[in-house]
């Protein structure tokens, strides 16, 4: 009897050779993914694609690369190498004033990984309600003559941001040059971005998407590789940077809307050489979207008569870079600090240095508190930051949720009693490795004095986690937080 149709031994000839493919497929993934990244992500990848071994690799050839293309990191090479030459000793500092001396030692980490230098003489303004701070930025604006230098990750035209576009429009009529750069996938996600690029071109701004996703014109890299910078600059004398975005602070979208989310960010208003470093940040993205070097408004960081005193760099990182500046600078400060650190950030997913950095330090005996929203917007990057939240409370950390139906987005850090940072940057494997950030490094007590009343406002609505509230949440959080925090690693 004839036990095997025809068939049979196709199929059997079938199977082997996807035997043989798959094989190859976890052969080659062991080989290749580990190249040049952290063990945690390169686990996270291969069991993603062991597990799931088609939509595995399909996911890590679409985003498996954190590095922009090769001819961007060009760009970022020679424009970071003529901010280095034309700002070699030109560190306007105090020689008499009493920093830390783990200071020095934080400066100079900086301007190795690319940093501008650190200047004196600065003055900085902390804003924190929001439609104020879109006003104030329309009044920075409107005080123009020369031109105006915007770049945001989000930018939309509504009723919130009217104020700001309307002052950009008059800034054209009368003969000021306004440059706009905005993110491609962060402003296109959000109602109304058509109708902004109509309003700008109408206007007779000149303005670019940031990394756009293009595939019409030719123009891809991994989608999630985003510019999350927020900065202006009028004139180089006036500055803005913070977390805020340039639209209502619902986000203008349905659900956020239902749900009566409300997004709680800080700016910080600039004047000084600093205003220098916050332009060549600009000068440095414009280069890399448009091929125009801007050598006529090209950042020289002399003295003026100071505004202010005090003493500021900027940091910039991101996948131009060849190391995570953002992550090395608050690792660093962290195993700085002598007495205190206040944290805010409205995504903290840490990597395992700086959770070791944190914990290291509360228990050593620095006072360490995290501020942090009740209710995240983003689910999976919720849980994630939750899965954290007992190793943080069990070294002693202490952790203030943001009530809800607020998202506290600021992102600042307060390390002592004179240093602090204020930036874009969030406190996520994200920032640290796919996202073009802008940190402001700050040294003076009249601005940690500022910062830490922002902080005091925020713990006065806050309510405290304790460890013993924390151990009680259910076992299904528990899974979902520990699967959000393995899906992290994927970077």
């Amino acid at each position: 009897m004839d036990w095997f149709p025809d068939w049979a031994p196709s199929i059997t000839a079938s199977a082997l050779a996807l035997l043989v493919v798959d094989l190859v497929v976890r052969l080659t993934a062991i080989a290749v993914v580990p190249v040049n990244r952290r063990p945690s992500s390169a686990l996270a990848w291969l069991l993603a694609i062991f597990f799931i071994p088609y939509l595995g690799v399909l996911a890590f050839l679409l985003i498996g690369n954190p590095k922009l293309p090769r001819s961007r990191r060009r760009k970022q090479r020679e424009i970071n190498q003529l901010i280095v030459d034309t700002t070699k000793g030109m560190d306007l500092v105090s020689t008499d004033h009493p920093w830390p001396p783990w200071l020095t030692g934080v400066v100079e980490l900086n301007r190795n990984l690319g940093a501008m230098p650190l200047v004196g003489g600065n003055s900085a303004q902390l804003v924190g309600e929001y439609d104020e701070a879109i006003r104030a930025m329309a009044r920075s604006v409107d005080e123009a003559r020369e031109y105006v230098h915007v770049e945001f990750y989000i930018m939309t035209r509504d009723a919130t941001s009217e104020p700001f576009f309307s002052a950009l429009q008059r800034a054209v009529q009368r003969g000021v040059k306004v440059r706009l750069l905005m993110d491609h996938i962060g402003s296109l996600r959000y109602p109304g971005y058509r109708r902004t690029v109509r309003f700008l071109r109408e206007a007779g701004v000149e303005w670019h998407p940031m990394l756009p996703v293009q595939l019409h014109r030719l123009k891809y890299q991994r989608p999630d590789l985003r510019n999350h910078r927020k900065l202006l600059v009028v004139d180089g004398e006036v500055g803005w940077v913070g977390s805020q975005n340039v639209l209502d602070r619902s986000y203008n979208k349905r659900g956020n809307r239902r749900r009566g989310l409300q997004w709680q960010d800080l700016m910080v208003r600039l004047e000084g050489p600093i205003v220098s470093g916050v332009e060549a940040l600009f000068i440095t993205d414009w280069y890399s979207e448009t091929d125009e070097l801007l050598t006529a408004e090209r950042p020289e960081l002399t003295p003026v008569d100071p505004p202010g005193r005090l003493e500021c760099q900027i940091v910039p990182s991101g996948p131009g870079f060849d190391g995570e500046n953002n992550l090395k600078l608050f690792n660093a400060l962290l195993y700085s600090a002598q007495r205190r650190i206040s944290i805010t950030s409205p995504y903290f997913v840490p990597d395992e240095s700086m959770l070791s950095a944190i914990t290291t330090a509360a228990e050593r005996g620095v006072d360490v508190e995290l501020f942090v929203s009740e209710h995240g917007d983003q689910a999976i990057v919720h849980y994630a930051e939750c899965s954290y939240y007992e190793n943080l409370l069990r070294a002693g950390v202490r952790i203030w949720r943001y009530p809800a139906p607020y998202v506290l987005h600021a992102k600042h850090m307060t390390v002592d009693e004179e240093v602090a940072v204020i930036g874009s940057s969030n406190m996520d494997m994200r920032s640290f490795l796919l996202d073009l950030e802008l940190t402001l490094m700050v040294c003076g007590e009249e601005f940690s004095d500022d910062l830490r009343r922002v902080e005091d406002g925020y713990r006065a609505r806050c309510t405290e986690l304790t460890l013993e509230q924390w151990l009680a949440r259910s076992r299904g959080a528990v899974i979902k937080e520990n699967l959000a925090r393995l899906t992290s690693a994927l970077q």
